[in-house]
């Protein structure tokens, strides 16, 4: 079985092999890796690695946080079984393909529907429209339903993370099993984009400029 390990390691020569050796001494394999960024600003020269490490049947996934965590100065954010690879540069074909359908909106937005959760190792997307009321137009497959309500006002006028305990307009289902959430405007168009981690972890400050990054490219595209 494989799971997904965000973990917060020394930015030193050496990190991620001290870290695959610990691993190995109890089973873990890792199969991929994708350097999220760096940590918060409290935390100097600590960088942020999304990893996924296949584990033999049998073995118990609290033995990875065990072995990262004897390392000095490796923590452990959060780990969840995980079926698929760490794919950041799936964007590109992600894009190519948004790009070529973009004068067919409902296909553009199914391709982003299908590819971007993988590509920002999250569980799920939706896209809302914002007018003439905000109400939800694309989603992936794993997406929660949502309640059908329809908004007045956009939710969102920048890219941002969400906080379902705060804000009242977001749908019970999208905040179950402590889901981490994000989004962004579409620049140039009324379209949200909104992904989310069942289970977290919570979105980084990098990763938001990164959702941000991409609401303005899927905006240049269809504007």
């Amino acid at each position: 079985m494989s799971f997904l390990m965000r973990v917060r390691m020394p930015d030193t020569p050496g990190s991620l092999g001290l870290l695959a050796m610990a691993l190995g001494t109890v089973g873990g394999d890792i199969r991929g890796v994708d350097i999220v960024g760096q940590a918060e600003l409290e935390e100097p020269n600590t960088v942020v690695d999304d990893i996924v490490v296949s584990l033999p049947t049998g073995h118990l996934p609290d033995s990875l946080i065990t072995a990262t965590q004897e390392l000095d100065g490796f923590f452990v954010d959060s780990i969840r079984p995980f079926s698929g690879t760490v794919d950041r540069r799936g964007q590109i074909q992600m894009l190519s393909g948004v790009a070529e359908q973009r004068r067919h909106i409902e296909k553009a937005l199914e391709i982003l529907m299908q590819d971007l959760p993988r590509t920002m190792t999250a569980g799920w997307a939706v896209v809302l429209e914002t007018s003439p009321r905000t109400h939800r137009v694309a989603a992936s497959s794993a997406a929660p339903e949502d309640n059908g309500q329809e908004l007045d006002q956009p939710p969102l006028t920048e890219a941002r993370v969400l906080n379902p305990e705060r804000e009242d307009w977001i749908p019970e289902n999208w905040a179950v099993m402590d889901s981490a959430l994000a989004g962004t405007p579409i620049a140039g168009t009324d379209l949200l984009l909104i992904v989310g981690r069942p289970g977290g972890p919570d979105f980084l400050v990098s990763e938001v400029e990164h959702l941000r990054q991409l609401g303005s490219i899927f905006g240049a595209l269809f504007s």
